[in-house]
């Protein structure tokens, strides 16, 4: 796959003057937003300042922001971690929120398993406020296994959302995280049982392995989920 395109800081700059004429735009502006943290371009051998497209889509944001709203340099820093935490930044006021097809999903039976959704990072007080669950809730669905903080961090990913969300619902019909131990462990062993597949075609050295583990893990995946959905609606419909 090629490289991806980046541009020097004098062509960022005329692409931004060309989008923002009514804005006095220079290379200093631009060094002064790195030096302030806002973005982050990569360097060459030679110390120049490469430019994403992701990098010139912040610096467009960045002159949104100052040119409508006049936020200052900290609010926008915290829109822009937002961003790079896959949240949807408010508009130029308030607080970031969740994207809403993240919990579109919990009505679907066979959510995806697009690596995106694990790239989303959200923070305690994000996924108590989207999911509309309490601190104690949150501490039980922790205890009991059913979600927990990325490795290595406090944040939590969109699957621990969608968790908060679907065990909050199943609340309200009396069925209590304690419950939900069941679901856990069922789900343990069918992860068990599909890693026992995938994992001999992961350690394969055939080209494209790890892309053909991927493929069989998500297609298992998702005939469990036919199957476990299956098996309890017929046992829910069986007439004695």
């Amino acid at each position: 796959m090629a490289a991806e395109a980046r541009i020097t800081i004098g062509q960022a700059v005329a692409d931004l003057k060309a989008e923002f004429p009514d804005v006095d735009i220079r290379e200093s502006k631009i060094r002064y937003l790195e030096a302030e943290g806002l973005i982050v371009p990569q360097r060459t051998a030679s110390g120049y300042r490469k430019y994403s497209v992701q990098d010139m889509e912040k610096l467009r944001y960045v002159i949104r922001a100052q040119r409508d709203a006049y936020l200052p340099l900290k609010v926008i820093r915290e829109q822009l971690d937002a961003i790079d935490r896959g949240l949807q930044p408010p508009a130029f006021a308030g607080e970031p929120t969740v994207p809403g097809e993240l919990l579109a999903e919990s009505s679907i039976p066979l959510p995806s398993m697009r690596p995106d959704r694990v790239d989303v990072r959200i923070s305690r007080k994000e996924l108590l406020k989207t999911a509309d669950i309490t601190e104690d809730f949150l501490a039980d669905l922790i205890e009991f296994g059913l979600i927990h903080p990325r490795s290595g961090t406090r944040v939590f990913d969109a699957d621990a959302l969608m968790t908060a969300n679907v065990a909050r619902k199943l609340a309200e019909f009396g069925i209590q995280p304690r419950h939900l131990r069941a679901f856990k462990a069922a789900a343990d062993r069918e992860i068990g049982l599909v890693k026992q597949v995938v994992e001999p075609l992961r350690r394969s050295r055939e080209a494209g392995a790890e892309g053909r583990a991927a493929a069989v893990s998500e297609e298992i995946a998702v005939l469990s989920v036919q199957l476990h959905t299956t098996l309890v609606r017929a046992g829910l419909t069986r007439k004695a």
